[in-house]
């Protein structure tokens, strides 16, 4: 595997240059695998941070006028540069993210494809134009760019997030300023690095490290457009609010508790294949993560003890060891967070089948914040578990009555994330398709992620603002519509007011009427 090399402690990036910060708190970012520190990150002074939104502020101007054949030249750039450090990149996030470095790589691939997605703006920026309107009048709708976003990532897909906000902002002729997570950190230094080889103009895309302080300059300021955010509901709910003052565009993602159903015809070695990846993939820390399994009681009993026998063979250990297949969560918090929801889950009644605390890893990760697979049965929609974002291996299964049941345990959530059934009946899906009462739905499949040619968001407590990312909303929510009504003139000067000059005189006869749109 690649060897990491990168900036040590970890750097502003700010009009194209590096920034060490001095004289802040320095936070340490640690290797979950082991424990081990490997970096530390600034949390970066107010002054820092405004500096950050003058750059971007004074590159708008001259980015936003360049042509958009030259802006995508940027992108395919930065496309082919990711290609180039794709193992060096999912190395990186397989070190202080500590997904399996598998996963890892997969969300590599990922941001290229995005990239290419955005790609496309070109084709999705043409306007409109109305034509006929008037004699010689015609309306126009020209998208245009807003300015400056600002951008706030989670810890848990340091790129994927990148992905979502910062191509299709610049390619719509934005500039940006990214934060990324304290605790996963690493993957933007190699970003910057890239920038600063494919010749990104300075200021187009700044790298600010810290705590919300940061994002907590750009609500009242006078040169931000707009903020967007991975992350929890409380945290999208206290910027929706800010922004709401500031005037400011938002789109915010929020948390999640999303439901796998499973119906009396659904294919065993289906359902086991996806219910590992989306249950125990990432160590369950992902929004679209299975967290619910309902299962109707025709395939109840036998269908937990299949997902009891698939947890207990998944391996865990180091995110950088290839046999292993569950790396750990992202911290000692996260960890310990985890297993009081553990307690919780026992003390509220539910059958603990798959206990998932002090699993078994290797000497040399004895320091990691590793927790197990874990399974919780016979569990009913008002305990805590079933109730509360976890975000970790922690699974409740419920037995239900039947797809009403189900879709009502559904309705019944305050997040509206995804939700995925499994079935072979065409009724079954056309009916939790239609009623299901989140954003993302899936069919036989235990990660409801779209494609990026399409959005991706939930509904209710899972998304606030006003787009989602990826697809055409994304590049909806970096630009406005300029609407322009044009009257022309031939050259002759022959020109008459009206329709037409019979029709002018006609109109003589009738009262004079102003109109407050174009005539």
């Amino acid at each position: 595997m690649s060897e990491i090399k990168l900036n040590n402690p970890v750097k502003n990036f700010i009009h194209g240059e590096w920034m060490e910060e001095t004289g802040v708190e320095m936070v340490p970012v640690y290797n979950p695998s082991t424990g081990e520190q490997i970096s530390a990150v600034p949390l970066t002074s107010e002054k820092t941070s405004l500096e950050a939104v003058d750059s971007a502020y004074s590159a708008y101007d001259p980015w936003r006028k360049l042509s958009v054949a030259k802006r995508m030249a940027y992108l395919y750039d930065l496309r082919q540069a990711i290609i180039d450090h794709e193992e060096e990149l999912a190395v990186i996030i397989a070190t202080d993210q500590a997904k399996h470095v598998s996963e890892a790589r997969g969300e590599v691939r990922r941001i290229v494809e995005i990239f290419e997605m955005a790609c496309t703006i070109p084709a999705l920026l043409q306007g409109e134009t109305l034509h006929g309107i008037s004699t010689n009048i015609s309306g126009r709708i020209i998208k245009e760019p807003l300015g400056v976003f600002g951008g706030v990532a989670p810890f848990n897909f340091p790129a994927l997030v990148f992905a979502w906000f910062v191509p299709f902002a610049i390619g719509a002729g934005n500039t940006f300023i990214f934060k990324p997570s304290t605790q996963s950190p690493l993957f933007m230094q190699k970003i910057g690095e890239l920038f600063q080889a494919v010749g990104l103009p300075k200021g187009v895309v700044n790298i600010v490290h810290g705590n919300r302080s940061i994002p907590g300059t750009w609500y009242e300021h006078q040169k931000m457009s707009g903020v967007c955010l991975v992350g929890s509901t409380p945290t999208a709910k206290k910027m929706a609010e800010a922004c709401g003052r500031g005037g400011k565009r938002s789109m915010l993602l929020g948390g999640a508790k999303n439901i796998l159903a499973v119906m009396e015809d659904a294919q065993a070695d289906v359902f086991i294949d996806n219910f590992i990846h989306s249950c125990f993939g990432s160590a369950g820390q992902r929004c679209l993560a299975g967290s619910i399994v309902a299962v109707v009681p025709e395939i109840y009993d036998s269908f937990v003890e299949k997902m009891i026998a698939a947890g207990k063979k998944i391996k865990i250990g180091d995110a950088l060891d290839p046999d292993v297949y569950m790396g750990p969560v992202i911290s000692a918090q996260a960890k310990k967070k985890i297993e009081q929801y553990i307690e919780i889950g026992i003390k509220e009644g539910s059958n603990l089948v798959l206990d998932g605390r002090n699993p078994d890893i290797p000497a040399k990760n004895k320091n990691g914040y590793f927790v197990g697979p874990t399974i919780f049965e016979g569990v009913t929609p008002c305990r805590t578990i079933a109730k509360e974002e976890i975000f970790g291996p922690v699974i409740s299964v419920m037995k239900i009555r039947d797809l009403d049941d189900v879709l009502e345990i559904i309705r019944a959530q305050p997040f509206g994330n995804g939700a995925c059934i499994f079935t072979q009946n065409q009724y079954y899906t056309d009916q939790f398709i239609a009623e299901a009462n989140v954003g993302m739905v899936g069919v036989n499949v235990g990660i409801c992620a779209p494609h990026p040619y399409l959005p991706f968001g939930g509904i209710k407590d899972s998304h606030l603002g006003t787009n989602k990312v990826q697809g055409k909303d994304g590049i909806d929510f970096f630009t406005q519509n300029k609407v322009a009504t044009v009257r022309v003139a031939p050259p002759s000067g022959t020109y008459v007011a009206g329709e037409s000059a019979s029709a002018s005189t006609e109109k003589k006869a009738s009262p004079a009427v102003r109109s407050c749109v174009a005539q």
